[in-house]
């Protein structure tokens, strides 16, 4: 199910940190906000469960459902993409699903080895991982899919009908890709609407309270919002609007404080909250530089989609998937704990050890701290959902309807819960799971829970001594290339400032790959400072290269206020900025 990621705390600075840090546990379990849009996927994934499974309790082939649901539960991601991209997106998602699931398929027809079975669940599972961690298709990431390509791994099958199920997710698929792109007709620019908002609100705490910490969250938020505009479709006049808050937001991280010239704080949060409501986007007075800022996101967009643009993002996807990319060890650490979990389940008399490789894939975050974090969190909400299970199985066995009902009322609840903290969700994550055994036909309650149980605890340990046994280090490598890069970022946007020939838009589009680059930075600073078994971080040219980096981005705020009106206008055209 999907989950909103968490971040570890910001480690203390340290210029030899130990190869083994402290392991949290309340932290871990401590329940936070919702998100904002938890609302988004659980109607969506109801909405697209329900029709298939509707239509085939009406036909009587209940059993039929696990396939179904494959392609319903792709509804579930893109909801923070703007229709544009989630469309390619979720198209993407439902064809890696039927992918996935034709080569589980496939193996279950022509063998009924349970030690080849689970290699191929583990195989699976670690390319399942690399590849959602490559594209950044984002929550619920991997464990879909691995949820499902190993549940039928241990399905009964038969190679002629292979071709009707996978039939069967397909258009499920098709199903949920039309939910997933129906609030368009409502409300167009809604996901933009949402990032500028998110925006605002983490540029106002940065000039309320200036500091690293609110400094880089305004910094990442400023730049998610830029990079979702940027995926968008042609300018309107809304996404005009957008961007000029945006423009906003970003003067305000950049020199926060009284006096500075960036809007006030409360103004920046009434601004947020209109743009979040389902009113007019707010027109803002121009801010410095917002014409030479537009052109610039103009000139920008036109070059991502042109040849150079697709190319270079192909580049930087095989480049994230090839040799010497830190996500490798952990799409190892995967394969590992997945076989280690199915091998060690099978050994002890588990005929279905398939919700061990789902569980232990599903504790694999960007470092060990996380996947530590992840362990409590999905063993806890799978032991506390048994329960949960075996409080409505009588229920649910009263009718077909009442199972479907079920499935669907924990369908919802698990998005509902799961953006307060990944436990809570699989609270709710663990009763639909086994109440879809269900469908095809009654099972032993203490059978289900039993292994179940024992599934938990064998997959949340195998898969964490994975995390530990599997090093990274090249989460370090990843940091120094990140710091090469900010500064280089930070040596480009100086230049180009100080330059009086060059193009307002040049500037702007240097200072938001310098954003960027410390968005990067931070993100490779803070996975870095989780993982066990690594050289020491350099700590001390990180604090130098951030502190730099956003001096520069304020030096370069002021100067676009200060050509603001002469050089800014006369290489802007006319699109209604200021």
């Amino acid at each position: 199910m999907s989950d909103t990621p968490t971040r570890p705390a910001r480690p203390s600075r340290r210029s030899a940190p130990p190869a083994v840090r402290r392991l949290p546990v309340a932290p871990a379990l401590r329940l936070s906000r919702p998100s904002d849009t938890w609302f988004k996927p659980a109607l969506s994934v109801v909405v697209a469960s329900a029709v298939p499974h509707l239509t085939l309790l009406a036909l009587g082939r209940l059993d039929l459902v696990i396939y179904t649901m494959a392609g319903s539960l792709c509804a579930l991601y893109g909801h923070g993409l703007p229709y544009v991209r989630r469309a390619r997106a979720v198209a993407g998602v439902v064809l890696g699903m039927a992918a996935g699931l034709a080569v589980s398929l496939t193996t279950a027809s022509l063998t009924g080895s349970t030690a080849v079975l689970i290699a191929v669940g583990a195989l699976l599972a670690a390319a399942q991982k690399a590849v959602c961690d490559a594209t950044r298709i984002g929550p619920p990431g991997h464990v879909i899919f691995t949820f499902v390509s190993s549940a039928a791994l241990f399905a009964p099958q038969r190679p002629e009908q292979i071709p009707c199920h996978l039939a069967l997710t397909l258009g499920a698929g098709a199903f949920a890709w039309l939910v997933a792109l129906a609030p368009a007709l409502v409300r167009r620019e809604g996901p933009e609407r949402r990032a500028v908002a998110r925006a605002l609100e983490a540029a106002a705490a940065c000039a309320a309270d200036p500091g690293p910490r609110t400094r880089g969250a305004a910094a990442a938020a400023v730049h998610a919002a830029w990079q979702c505009l940027l995926a968008s479709g042609r300018p309107t006049p809304v996404r005009r609007s957008l961007e000029r808050l945006v423009v906003h937001a970003e003067a305000a991280f950049a020199t926060p404080g009284p006096g500075t010239g960036g809007a006030e704080p409360d103004l920046l949060r009434d601004w947020a909250a209109r743009t979040r409501a389902r009113g007019p986007v707010p027109v803002p007075p121009p801010a410095p530089g917002t014409a030479a800022e537009l052109y610039g996101i103009d000139a920008e967009r036109a070059a991502l989609r042109g040849p150079d643009g697709r190319r270079a993002a192909r580049r930087a996807l095989l480049g994230r998937l090839g040799p010497g990319s830190p996500l490798l060890p952990v799409a190892v650490r995967t394969l590992a704990g997945c076989a280690l979990a199915g091998y060690l389940c099978a050994a002890l008399g588990v005929g279905r050890p398939y919700w061990a490789i789902v569980t232990a894939a599903s504790l694999y975050q960007a470092n060990v701290t996380l996947s530590w974090n992840r362990t409590l969190q999905r063993t806890l909400g799978n032991l506390v959902g048994v329960l949960v299970f075996a409080a409505v199985l009588p229920l649910s066995r009263t009718g077909p309807l009442a199972l479907v009902c079920c499935c669907l009322f924990f369908s919802f609840a698990a998005e509902a819960l799961i953006t307060r903290n990944y436990w809570l969700g699989s609270v709710a994550v663990t009763p639909m799971a086994l109440l879809v055994l269900e469908f095809g036909g009654a099972h032993p309650a203490g059978e289900l829970i039993g292994d179940r149980v024992l599934d938990t605890v064998l997959g949340a340990v195998a898969g964490f001594l994975a995390a530990v046994l599997v090093t990274n280090r090249r989460a370090t490598g990843r940091v120094e290339r990140a710091l090469d890069a900010a500064e280089r970022a930070r040596a480009e946007a100086e230049r180009t400032c100080a330059d009086p020939a060059s193009a307002p838009a040049d500037r702007d589009r240097a200072r938001r790959t310098l954003t960027a680059g410390l968005v990067e930075l931070r993100e490779a600073g803070d996975t870095a400072a989780g993982e066990w078994w690594q050289r020491a971080l350099p700590e001390q040219r990180l604090l130098a290269v951030e502190r730099a980096g956003h001096r520069t981005l304020a030096a370069t705020a002021h100067r676009r206020g200060s050509v603001d009106g002469t050089t800014s206008t006369a290489h802007a055209p006319s699109n209604g900025a200021e």
